[in-house]
Order: C-alpha cells, then structure tokens, then sequence
C-alpha cells in the first residue's frame, strides 16, 4: 500500500486544475491550493481506488465483464494495453452514440465486420472490382477503428471504467440511463456527481492514468481467477448432514431457494466500502 501510494503522488495524482477553472462539486475531494493550481487529497484518491478496485473485482467474479473508456490521448495507451491483457472489451477511439443505449445496432455492425473479414481471409474480396474492393476495405477499417475494441461485447456490460468525465459525458449518462454503475478517475474540473465511485485525481497525467488502469486491471485478473475458482466447486452447497442450502448463505434451511438482489447497485466512496440497495440508479 504504502508503495502504491509513493507511485501515485511520484505520478502526480495530486495535481489539479487551475483555480479559475474547477468544479465546486469537488471541494470535497481538494486538499489546497498551491500557485492557483488545487491540489488533490491524495487520501480521497487512494479511497476512491481502493473501493474501485473491490467493486471490479467482485463484479468480474460474478462472471461479468466491465469496459475501459479513455479517448483521450493520455489514455488509450495504458487502456489498450492492460484492457487487452484481460480479455476486457475497451472504447480509446471515438465514443459513439448509442454504444450501450442502442447496442442492437452496434453488434449489427460488428457483425458487418465479421463478414468483410471473412470476405478478405477466404481470397473473396478479390473477386469484386478494384473500386468495390477498395470500399469494403475502407468500411472494414473504418469499424475496425471504432469498435474493434468493443468486438468480443456480446452483451452490455456490468460496469463502466472511465477516464475523464468532461471528455466521456455521453458515455456516462449512456450508463446512467441504464442503471450500469461507472468508475471513473475525475479531476477537479470534472462532475463527480455523474460516477457512482468517483477516483479524485489528476486526469491529464499519463503515469497517473497507467497506474490507475493497471491497479483497477489487476482487479480483474482477481476477479476472473475467483471465476474459475468457484467453477471448481460444487453448484449445489451441502451442510455437514449432507443436505442442501443448510450451510450459512446457502439459502433459508426450508429448502426454499434464497431470494436474489437486485443487480442494480449504487456505491458510496465516503463510506470505503460498496453499499447495495434495490434502490433505481438516478436518471434510470
């Protein structure tokens, strides 16, 4: 911990904007100022992380899948790296409208995709003029580009993780429509009001930006190990006599199934740890 705290102020976390251009809904999360410039809590940060990276690990253990928002050139280095390394799906070019509220299209047009891949690795394309082929491979690129990353989505995903809520607005109201809860690394000019776990923190900082995803990363590693560890166990849990859903958690004991959650969940970064409620998420 104590390393990791060391690396992030090395990193310059806790560098904010200019004073004349803050957000006020972050007075929580600034500590001072210096040379009118705030300066972050570094101690918020490492909570807004440290309850980050629980939410993402549990999440991802459930056997969910969270994406990587960053189009921002800082960003989509350290996304595509460690988001690739997962087995996460990632957004680092442009976000499009409707990715998440009209998701139908999108899998349309990767399935598009799909078929010009096919078209090119079977020696098919070639069987079209030079102009048709030079179309189809324009159209090919052109959705490589933009949802090559977001490729191996076949569903919505459980959790949004965002760099830069001023740059990613769209993305995030997408989410709170839907009731998908964000993580998001927001500096002091950012809302953190749109962010169900907001990272106070220095968003324009490359290694600031590297750390964060990396640790957040990490937690899906955690997370998907957990998965294989509990595909090993038996689905049904047994007591000591032998019966089933008689062991603490294993439902009520009067062979009645255990009643589920809703999966809908806000989270609170001033309490340190998630808080469930059937509560509907704002705006959805």
């Amino acid at each position: 911990m104590a390393s990791l705290v060391q690396e992030l102020i090395e990193a310059g976390i806790h560098f904010g904007q200019r004073r004349s251009n803050w957000n006020p809904k972050m007075a929580p999360y600034i500590h001072g100022i210096r040379n009118q410039i705030h300066i972050v809590d570094v101690r918020e940060s490492i909570k807004g992380l440290l309850l980050a990276k629980r939410f993402v690990e549990k999440t991802v253990g459930d056997g969910k899948d969270v994406c990587f928002v960053g189009t921002k050139r800082q960003s989509r280095g350290p996304i595509e790296q460690y988001a690739a390394e997962v087995g996460m799906p990632f957004v680092t070019e442009r976000w499009l409208g409707g990715t998440l509220t009209n998701f139908r299209t999108i899998r349309e047009r990767l399935k598009r995709l799909d078929e010009l891949d096919r078209l090119v690795e079977t020696g098919e394309m070639k069987n079209y003029s030079k102009k048709m082929e030079s179309q189809l491979m324009r159209e090919r690129k052109k959705i490589q580009r933009n949802l090559g990353g977001v490729r191996t989505m076949t569903k919505l995903p459980a959790a949004l993780i965002v760099v830069d809520t001023n740059r990613e607005k769209n993305a995030l109201l997408e989410a709170r429509s839907l009731g998908i809860p964000t993580v998001c690394l927001v500096d002091t000019d950012g809302d953190p009001d749109l962010v169900d776990i907001p990272i106070p923190g220095n968003d324009d900082s490359m290694r600031t930006i590297d750390i964060v995803i990396r640790e957040l990363c990490d937690s899906v590693k955690k997370g998907k190990e957990g998965r294989s560890t509990s595909a090993g166990e038996s689905p049904v849990g047994e007591g000591r006599d032998g019966g089933r859903g008689e062991g603490r958690g294993e439902g009520r004991g009067d062979g009645a199934p255990a009643r589920r959650r809703s999966t809908r969940a806000k989270f609170r970064a001033d309490d340190g740890a998630p808080v469930a409620t059937t509560e509907p998420t704002e705006g959805a």
